[in-house]
Formats: structure tokens, C-alpha cells, sequence
């Protein structure tokens, strides 16, 4: 068990911890999660020993270990960037703690021998750091902090250097191997997918505090704060209220109730499809345009579209907006192209004409230029 109690950490005027106050249950994989700059990494050195708190107290197995150094912490530490011996070998590397501890010979063969089979890297053992991959070498590093038996390990972004498949594939690695070893585990990470992914229990941090701390199901469902619920994930607004995209169906054609909005990307991505659309509150109802007004404006954004004094909110591309109003029968083929090539002068007013009653357009102007 570790508890963190109104812990503050100042750096000249800059307060990188405002009094946080955590407990992380034995045997657990918590997260710190935040943006750059919440103080995720300043507690995790706080817990390692490797900071001193300006106040606040720092209890591991029911040991205040708040003024002891780091070395007598009984804790494993990895880093983004590795930190390996380079002119060690794997095997070196892995025995290094234990061998500083002058275990014998026999059980630091053992040890590092059942290690290097837990984390895949049995054979590599006369390899040296140069000789391995990315995630080869992270893996290593984890083996290396696990040899001393911690009773705490603190990763703080050890996936950070990778590409995004070595990233994924490692994250689903350390949750078998936490599964395995069953240490006590703190990870440090910016990655919303990791978090969820890896962790039994997440402490998002913003400010140089801890906004929500909960199962990752929880926070993800029942976030305490927009700003929790925008940082964990996707969010579209709708009707006032913060919605995950993945809870709302798209229909094709018009559904009672729902929302009408105009298809603006669709993006492949491998297994999922991403659909970015535009939402108007107040859409045009083309059965109740009836006037055309001159703005002067060239902008290729869709004008404001007024009737009983509400306002369309949304932004289209001018090209979008003709080919809408086309679409429904609003306008004709001739007005559309005159407008596509005179875009200073688009722009609608609807005039409450009953819904029903279609207006009729008729062609452009023989000089499109006589009324300017």
C-alpha cells in the first residue's frame, strides 16, 4: 500500500504539487495520467525518493519513508530512455542490483535467468544494449528493476520512445507481466488509451493536482468534470450536454427526434471509421426560403441564416452550402452555378413561409453584374 498525503512540491515560484493526497492499493497497476506539466512525473519521483516534498508525507507498507533515501526504498524505477549499461551485456545489466546486494553467484544466475524468461529475452543473453530494438531494451530494463524483488515499481513513461504498434503491443505485455509478478506498480503516462488500457485504477492530474481518481470504467462513464470527461476521450456536444461520439447512431435518412447534420469526412482507420460531421441546431428548411439579400461578403463560410431571430450555428464550405441547397430542390442548376461564381452575394433569409410551400426560383439574372 502506498499513501500520499498533502504532498506539495514547489520549484522557485512554480508549485508543481498542491497538496495531493492518493492511495495506491497493494498489488494494484495505478496510472498518473495528465497532461505535460500536471505534476504526474514530480509525484512518481516524490514516491521514489528521488524528490523531497516541501510537505506532506509519503507512507509505503505502513513505513513513512518520507525522509528516507531512495536506495532504501525497496524500489524498482525505469525511465523513458532505458538507462542501460552500454558496456554491459543483458545478462550484466539484469544482475547488476543483485550483485551490488552480493547475492551469490548461483542465485543471481537463477534470478536473472527466470527474468529473462518472463519478459522474452531468454537467448539474448550476451547481447549488448546496442544489440537490441526498442522495446527489446525496455524490456530489459524492466527485468533489471524487477531482479531486486521491489516492493514497489514505478515506471515513468517507459513506452514513451517507442512507435505506436511496439507501444501497443508492450502495453498488453506489462499487463500480463503485472499479472504475473503482482508488484505493486505505478505508471506515469500522457497516453489516454495506455491508462485505459493497463491500469486497475487511474489518478488524472491537471494543475499540479489530482482532478478524479477511480477504476478507468468509472472515470471513462462517470467523469467528475468536462474537462475529465475531454480528456479521456472523444467528445461531441449536443443539445448542451458532453456525448461520446460512439453513443449516437448515424441514419441516412431522417429519423423523429433526431438531429440533422451534413456528412463532412469519413476517415478509414484500420478496424474503426471515423465520421466528422456538421451539426445545425437550426437547420434551413428549403420550403421557407424566400428572399435573397446581398452581404458583401466573400468568405467561403456559409452565411447566418435567420428566421424568428434564431441563428444557425455550424460553419460549411460556400461549395457545400450550394450543393445542399441544390440537393433538397431549393434552388435550381442555373442559380447554383451563378452563386458558385458570385459568392459575395449568397446569402438567405428564411421568412416563415409555411413548411410545404416551395418557393420558386427562377433562373440568374441575364447580367449578373446589373444589380451590383
Amino acid at each position: 500500500m502506498i499513501s500520499v498525503s498533502g504532498v506539495e512540491k514547489t520549484y522557485g515560484t512554480f508549485r508543481a504539487l498542491r497538496g495531493v493526497s492518493l492511495d495506491i492499493h497493494p498489488g494494484s497497476l495505478t496510472a498518473l495520467l495528465g497532461p505535460s506539466g500536471s505534476g504526474k512525473s514530480t509525484l512518481l519521483r516524490v514516491i521514489a525518493g528521488l524528490e523531497v516534498p516541501d510537505a506532506g508525507r509519503v507512507v509505503i507498507d505502513g513505513d513513512d519513508v518520507t525522509g528516507v533515501p531512495a536506495q532504501r526504498r525497496e524500489i524498482g524505477f525505469v525511465f523513458q530512455h532505458y538507462a542501460a549499461f552500454k558496456h554491459m551485456s543483458v545478462f550484466e545489466n539484469v544482475a547488476f542490483g543483485l550483485r551490488i546486494r552480493k547475492r551469490p553467484k548461483d542465485e543471481v544466475r537463477r534470478r536473472v535467468g527466470e527474468l529473462l524468461d518472463v519478459v522474452g529475452l531468454t537467448g539474448y543473453q550476451e547481447r549488448y544494449p546496442s544489440q537490441l530494438s526498442g522495446g527489446q531494451r525496455q524490456r530489459m530494463a524492466l527485468a533489471r528493476a524487477l531482479a531486486v524483488e521491489p516492493r514497489v515499481l514505478l515506471l515513468d513513461e517507459p513506452f514513451g520512445a517507442l512507435d505506436a504498434k511496439v507501444r501497443a503491443e508492450l502495453r498488453a505485455w506489462l499487463r500480463r507481466l503485472h499479472d504475473e509478478v503482482h508488484v505493486t506498480t505505478v505508471l506515469v503516462t500522457h497516453d489516454q488509451e495506455e491508462a485505459l488500457d493497463v491500469a486497475d485504477a487511474i489518478a488524472v492530474m491537471d494543475e499540479g493536482g489530482i482532478v478524479q481518481s477511480g477504476a478507468p470504467q468509472e472515470l471513462y462513464d462517470r467523469p467528475a468534470t468536462p474537462w475529465v470527461m475531454g480528456f479521456l476521450g472523444e467528445v461531441a456536444r449536443l443539445d448542451g450536454r458532453l456525448v461520446r461520439p460512439h453513443d449516437l447512431v448515424l441514419h441516412p435518412d431522417p429519423v423523429p427526434g433526431a438531429h440533422e447534420a451534413m456528412v463532412e469526412r469519413v476517415a478509414h482507420l484500420g478496424f474503426e471509421v471515423r465520421v466528422e460531421l456538421a451539426l445545425a441546431e437550426v437547420l434551413v428548411n428549403t420550403a421557407a426560403i424566400s428572399q435573397l439579400i446581398r452581404t458583401g461578403d466573400d468568405s467561403q463560410s456559409i452565411p447566418e441564416l435567420i428566421a424568428d431571430g434564431r441563428v444557425q450555428y455550424g460553419m460549411q464550405t460556400f461549395d457545400q452550402s450550394l450543393l445542399e441547397l441544390y440537393r433538397r430542390g431549393a434552388i435550381s442548376y442555373d442559380w447554383a452555378m451563378h452563386y458558385a461564381s458570385n459568392p459575395s452575394e449568397f446569402a438567405l433569409r428564411a421568412s416563415g413561409v409555411e413548411s410545404g410551400e416551395q418557393e420558386t426560383w427562377g433562373g440568374p439574372p441575364a447580367d449578373p453584374r446589373s444589380d451590383r
